[in-house]
């Protein structure tokens, strides 16, 4: 194995030693991206971008697995670390991202349902594997040296089942309502951990020094996670005519789920004003790095959310937002395409000069 790992021309090897846990946000960004062109009539478009999608989850569960059977020490290491860690949670939210889009694009309801399935026994693993991991973890670090918005993807994660579970579930014929019981439960836990993690992100801002080393892309989970649950109540809502539980609680949905929709609205200005404030007034470099694709996923799901509450509250004014916040999705996912490629074809120019 150090020979694999020392020997240049095995690229695929180093590639999947060195995989960053939170890299399946690029399928997280392209598939709701593609979510969004499709709702917004932009079906050409949408279509590549899912066939963009299967291809990067393809290679990433290669890499992930050439990691897992070569390289478990590095996972080990990675999932017991608070900066790291939690970007294993893409790994669920990718798949259940891909599984909606597969539904909503294609009608692919089969392959989904095994996505699904899927997402639910990676969310078990890894969702209780980190944070037992955190609780019993020695010599832990500060507040400050160890959290991040990256914490927020467990809320991604848990809102990811949700919104595919909602979509399948006219699927189950007469396991319908458990499976619509069984999301409503995930959408409730997802609201649980945003509101318990998010108490502790802006004591991070507002009380703790933020260096701009620290104010990294992942802290646009903090918009991204609301915007997620938005949709998975917007879904939940759409979804109530089919369940007389969900009917009862439906005043209380479409409360809860426009909170959640204002809180991602807030959050915008400002992490765009800190980002004006990292990069043009204290110029810290912009370069490629994976956890932009964590910037580029709330961009595509705010577009998305709130095109759902819309129809979800019978709205229309609301349309008006997505019409225009696709095209700012759009940039950043080209954006951080171009950087991903720029940065790819300079390693390959390395290990084959």
């Amino acid at each position: 194995m150090s020979n694999s790992q020392s020997n240049p021309n095995n690229f695929l090897l180093r590639a999947a030693a060195d995989l960053f846990p939170g890299y399946f946000a690029l399928v997280m960004a392209t598939g709701i991206i593609s979510i969004a062109c499709f709702v917004l009539e932009m079906k050409t478009l949408s279509l590549v971008l899912l066939v963009i999608d299967v291809v990067a989850y393809v290679i990433l569960w290669l890499l992930l697995l050439l990691r897992l059977f070569l390289f478990f020490s590095r996972i080990k290491s990675d999932i017991n670390d608070h900066v790291r860690g939690p970007g294993f949670f893409t790994v669920v939210a990718g798949t259940c991202v891909l599984g909606s889009a597969l539904v909503i694009v294609l009608n692919q309801s089969r392959i989904a349902t095994v996505l699904w399935f899927g997402g639910i026994l990676l969310w078990l693993v890894i969702m209780y594997t980190f944070f037992a991991a955190m609780t019993v973890r020695e010599n832990k670090p500060s507040i400050e040296a160890g959290l991040n918005g990256g914490w927020l993807l467990a809320v991604v994660a848990t809102q990811s089942i949700s919104v595919l579970g909602t979509l399948l579930a006219s699927g189950f014929g007469d396991y319908r309502e458990p499976v619509l019981f069984f999301t409503l439960c995930m959408f409730l836990l997802g609201c649980m951990l945003y509101l318990l993690l998010i108490t502790l992100i802006f004591y991070r801002f507002t009380f703790v020094n933020v260096t701009t080393a620290a104010l990294t892309p992942p802290y646009w989970i903090n918009m991204g996670s609301v915007a997620i649950t938005t949709l998975a109540g917007a879904r939940l809502i759409i979804a109530a005519s089919d369940w007389t539980l969900l009917k009862d609680v439906l005043p209380f949905l479409k409360g809860f789920t426009l909170f959640f929709w204002s809180a991602g609205t807030w959050w915008i200005p400002l992490l765009l004003i800190l980002g004006f404030w990292r990069h043009v007034y204290r110029r810290f470099p912009l370069k490629y790095d994976p956890q932009y694709w964590g910037l580029v996923f709330p961009f595509g799901m705010y577009t998305v959310c709130t095109f759902q509450l819309a129809k979800a509250l019978n709205f229309p004014p609301l349309l008006v937002i997505p019409r225009y916040f696709i095209y700012l999705a759009l940039a950043g996912w080209v954006a951080a395409s171009v950087g991903l490629i720029a940065k790819f074809s300079f390693k390959r120019s390395l290990v084959n000069p």
